[in-house]
């Protein structure tokens, strides 16, 4: 039996991970000068929720030194991004809250990110609007 009525606290556990400036493992610089926001993430969770992420991960590899991995996304948007990542960890977009050009920029990311499962789920949108 799958009881779908417990998703809601697992996607909210996971975006308090997310907000909490205490438990990440890597920095994600994003946009490009003057326009750039740096995010902190996790590298588990980017690993299984986005191919993209998953390849440039491999090539950066922890390290047991205690550093925190850097990894630059100049072609995307922080504001996007930030839009991108709340998917990434809670499962959760409300498209009502963003207009058509903005809905086009998040399907742009979420291809450029290789996130299978958001790209149908926009184009839909965008198709019925």
């Amino acid at each position: 039996m799958v009881d779908n009525k417990l998703l809601p606290k697992l996607s909210q556990n996971l975006l308090e991970i997310l907000d909490d400036d205490e438990y990440y493992d890597i920095t994600i610089e994003v946009g490009n000068d003057p326009y750039v926001k740096i995010f902190r993430a996790h590298i588990v969770i980017l690993n299984y929720r986005s191919p993209y992420l998953r390849r440039i991960l491999s090539t950066n590899k922890k390290k047991n030194d205690g550093t925190l991995i850097n990894i630059k996304l100049p072609n995307i948007l922080p504001e996007i991004f930030q839009i991108v990542l709340r998917y990434i960890y809670g499962g959760r977009l409300s498209l009502d809250d963003y207009d058509i050009k903005d809905i086009i920029k998040i399907l742009v990311t979420a291809n450029e990110l290789n996130l299978q499962e958001l790209i149908p789920y926009l184009e839909s949108f965008l198709i019925e609007n």
